[in-house]
């Protein structure tokens, strides 16, 4: 059954000068401000689209990555991943997300975990919505 996730966003003033705010209104948990600043330096109490969209790659991946492992026989005790989505807007906007993955996954070695954290990263629904920005998976 196909279900529909709803966010919002509000903006006032010119790109540079201007902010808004982007809601969660499913969940509706969150309400965070957002402003061209947040894209283009560290600034505290702000976000911007590229983390946004982070979060959201990094927690679909961890969902497929953990729904592989159980289905192969290898359920996780822990699993994190960390996105670093690279916003250039003197080349287009996004250039590239780096997820950098770790866990403990009994029974699994680590090339084990590799190989379907590596499937994860190709099967996952926001990666694969994200086709045409190179995905580079880390681990630690």
């Amino acid at each position: 059954m196909a279900t529909v996730s709803k966010a919002s966003a509000h903006w006032e003033g010119d790109l540079f000068n201007g902010s808004g705010k982007a809601s969660l209104d499913t969940s509706k948990i969150a309400t965070v401000d957002i402003n061209w600043k947040a894209r283009t330096e560290a600034t505290g109490g702000t976000t911007n689209p590229e983390e946004l969209l982070g979060a959201a790659l990094a927690s679909c991946y961890l969902m497929q990555l953990s729904n592989g492992l159980a289905e192969d026989g290898h359920p996780a005790d822990t699993l994190d991943a960390r996105a670093a989505v690279t916003f250039d807007p003197d080349k287009g906007g996004i250039t590239g997300i780096t997820l950098t993955v770790s866990g403990e996954v009994p029974g699994l070695d680590d090339d084990a975990l590799r190989e379907k954290a590596r499937w994860a990263k190709e099967t996952c629904p926001v990666s694969n919505a994200l086709k045409s920005v190179p995905k580079e998976i880390r681990f630690e």
